[in-house]
């Protein structure tokens, strides 16, 4: 994919979403609908983003036994993403079973696997009783989703150089907590500018608010695709 920008819609409103959708959408690469939005809106919400036209992400983050989440993962399919995520801290059963899930499709998204939200850092992670530093259990869980066979893994840009160098360049890397240089990190801990990130071998650049929020949405964009080439 030649444009690397995923625009973050994580808004309820559906006619909020279709029209910043509508107005951005020969700029980006794709469109990431969040939780927030999906919840509000179903299946029903996504069915209508897909009449632009545009590659749509579904960010589901789904994390539950295997069973249930392989299940959840096939109910996808008809609403033709392309592509979709689980949580890789569910195991490696419950990654082997959504892939095997999605081996019936012809047509089949793009599975990644999340491996430590961009949101924690450090001290989040030893809260939770994981002694390993965000980085090595970034490393860990991605190693395990590649030999589960998803096809890559949501990371934050600190951890790109590492993945690639541990999992080769066909491993699919999905990078959300990107801010343009000036922008404000919002809740967003691990992060870094678009152009670093790409020039360390991201695939894909996850980017809401710089761009949602911006007076000139579009303007934005192109401030950022500027800012890579």
């Amino acid at each position: 994919m030649k444009n690397p920008i995923f625009c973050a819609i994580d808004m309820p409103n559906l006619s909020d979403a279709f029209d910043i959708c509508s107005s951005i959408k020969d700029h980006i690469g794709g469109i990431k609908l969040g939780l927030e939005f999906l919840s509000a809106n179903g299946p029903a919400g996504v069915e209508k983003i897909n009449t632009l036209g545009v590659p749509v992400f579904l960010d589901t983050k789904f994390h539950d036994i295997p069973n249930t989440v392989s299940k959840a993962i096939k109910s996808l399919v008809p609403l033709h993403p392309f592509m979709v995520n689980i949580h890789a801290c569910g195991g490696q059963e419950m990654m082997k079973k959504s892939v095997e899930a999605l081996d019936h499709f012809d047509k089949r998204p793009l599975l990644l696997a999340v491996t430590v939200l961009t949101s924690l850092d450090a001290q989040d992670m030893q809260d939770v009783g994981v002694k390993l530093s965000p980085r090595d259990q970034v490393r860990r869980l991605a190693a395990l989703a590649k030999e589960s066979g998803l096809d890559g893994v949501v990371c934050s840009a600190q951890e790109i150089d590492v993945l690639r160098a541990d999992l080769g360049d066909d491993f699919k890397l999905l990078t959300p907590g990107i801010r343009p240089q000036g922008s404000d990190s919002g809740d967003q801990k691990r992060i870094m500018t678009p152009r670093e990130a790409i020039e360390k071998g991201s695939n894909y650049l996850v980017i809401g608010r710089p761009i949602t929020q911006a007076p000139n949405p579009v303007q934005a964009i192109q401030q950022i695709l500027d800012s890579i080439k």
